[in-house]
């Protein structure tokens, strides 16, 4: 008949277990559903990732009506979340735990990490190996931005060893802003 409300009904898995969920309507929100799972395996609507359901290419918020998510009957999603039971438990530390021994205690010579051999060493492998390329001659009226390769441009204390890995994210988008009001130098020492 029309008019009358549909049921929700699914099954989450989660920690090796199935859990039905039935006779939801439609119009509860997934905060609503968050609170029938709860009532089931005890993991707090705040700790719980479903996974499985999406809502305009997106995880739904809270707010989104389940109606809106036009889930299949007998569908199955996968809750991703912890107890407070279990939560409680990993807290606590265990009782026979051995002694820690402090590594700062350990008196050596504090070498800063930009003079490091290991990383000098990459840092001079890596500026010997580049090739200098002058891409265009500088423009009349626009100032001079000069960027620092070292840590500015690249990240060499990173364990990548190729020029694609070791860039700053968006690089490429800063260097195209920078470069409608500036000439650019990359200055390496």
């Amino acid at each position: 008949m029309a008019g009358e409300p549909v049921s929700v009904d699914l099954t989450v898995k989660w920690s090796g277990k199935e859990y039905k969920i039935t006779d939801l309507s439609e119009s509860k929100t997934i905060k609503d559903l968050k609170l029938a799972i709860f009532n089931q395996t005890k993991v707090l609507p705040e700790r719980q990732k479903l996974l499985g359901l999406k809502y305009k290419g997106k995880v739904p918020g809270d707010d989104v009506e389940l109606s809106e998510l036009k889930i299949k009957p007998n569908t199955k999603i996968m809750m991703m979340g912890t107890c407070e039971e279990e939560l409680e438990k990993v807290k606590e530390p265990p009782a026979d735990m051995p002694e820690v021994v402090n590594d700062f205690d350990i008196e050596e010579e504090e070498i800063a990490i930009e003079n490091r051999e290991e990383y000098l060493a990459k840092i001079k492998r890596r500026v010997q190996d580049y090739k200098i390329e002058e891409l265009n001659p500088p423009r009349p009226g626009k100032k001079l931005l000069v960027l620092d390769i070292d840590y500015t441009l690249f990240d060499h204390r990173s364990v990548a060893e190729t020029a694609n890995e070791l860039m700053r994210p968006f690089l490429h988008e800063f260097l195209h802003s920078a470069y409608e009001d500036y000439d650019i130098v990359i200055w390496c020492e």
